[in-house]
């Protein structure tokens, strides 16, 4: 059944129907729309099932995966993108319920996967669009991370920068990544989990950006993820960022890694001057992740 479909869209949401539903009309338009649609939904209380299912009858694309429990962006996009294996898909494209594609969005990253392997003779393990802010500007929070030799194969003509990770809006992943180096960790809930997992698809062949795919992140503000930043409200992500980033190093890289890691945020926190009490969470979440191992689930 490999194969089977195309593309195989898969948008986690929970309690974001009006949002979700712009999303939805972006995909509508796409100038290469997906064979399907996956919504996963992380046991939504508004009236997500409600306007799905009325979307529905008129989308034969569309599926509603309803989650009993709300399993993070991590659990929801590892649950939808199994589905998508399951169901041959070729490609998975993988996007937030806040994030509006532009009309030749996937299209352009189709072309880019295509072209870089018949230019270069490589295989990127994904590919992932500019991200904008509501206002044009880059989303700080959505940027990918380059490699080393990012430029290689960037020329006057055009070309595209090597990059070895990304986060979960408007990312395209081959099937066979998924399949070779597994779904993303559920067990991160949130944050992290986008990082490590295009990370690890990434020892393969690094991933590709594409700036001519581009998509607008529609959230409350433009931060991007920087510990000088955690306040009481954002504290609970930071937590989850932090425990996961630490059990990531630790696994890759060892306890000089997360240690690394830790004096970094100390510093940002303390040139940021965030409370003390804060701090401490942030510290605490570190020590967790040493002993943090969850497995990585292979198809």
């Amino acid at each position: 059944m490999s194969g089977a479909i195309g593309t195989a869209a898969v948008i986690v949401t929970f309690n974001r129907s009006a949002k979700l539903m712009k999303v939805l009309d972006a995909l509508a338009v796409q100038t290469m729309p997906p064979d399907v649609i996956l919504v996963v939904d992380n046991a939504s209380t508004d009236d997500t099932a409600a306007l799905l299912t009325a979307r529905a009858e008129g989308d034969p694309r569309l599926r509603h995966i309803r989650l009993p429990v709300n399993a993070g962006g991590a659990g929801g996009f590892h649950a939808g993108m199994r589905v998508a294996c399951q169901m041959g898909a070729a490609h998975l494209w993988l996007s937030d319920d806040d994030a509006y594609p532009r009309p030749d969005a996937l299209e352009r990253l189709h072309e880019a996967l295509s072209r870089f392997e018949g230019e270069t003779g490589r295989r990127p393990s994904f590919a992932c669009s500019r991200v904008e802010w509501i206002d044009g500007s880059l989303c700080e929070m959505n940027c990918p991370r380059p490699v080393w030799d990012w430029a290689r194969f960037v020329q006057p003509r055009g070309g595209w920068a090597m990059v070895d990770s990304c986060s979960f809006v408007s990312a395209l992943v081959p099937a066979w990544a998924v399949r070779k180096h597994g779904l993303p960790i559920a067990e991160y809930f949130i944050w992290f989990d986008d990082a490590e997992f295009t990370r690890r698809i990434s020892r393969s062949h690094p991933g590709i950006f594409v700036p001519e795919s581009v998509v607008v992140h529609d959230t409350p503000e433009n931060r991007g993820v920087n510990y000088g930043l955690v306040d009481d409200a954002s504290l609970w992500k930071f937590v989850y960022g932090a425990r996961n980033e630490a059990s990531f190093r630790r696994r890759e890289a060892g306890l000089i890694s997360v240690l690394a890691f830790a004096y970094g945020a100390r510093g940002q926190m303390r040139r940021h001057r965030v409370p003390a009490r804060l701090r401490r969470r942030i510290y605490g979440a570190i020590l967790r992740g040493l002993w943090f191992r969850p497995k990585i689930v292979r198809l």
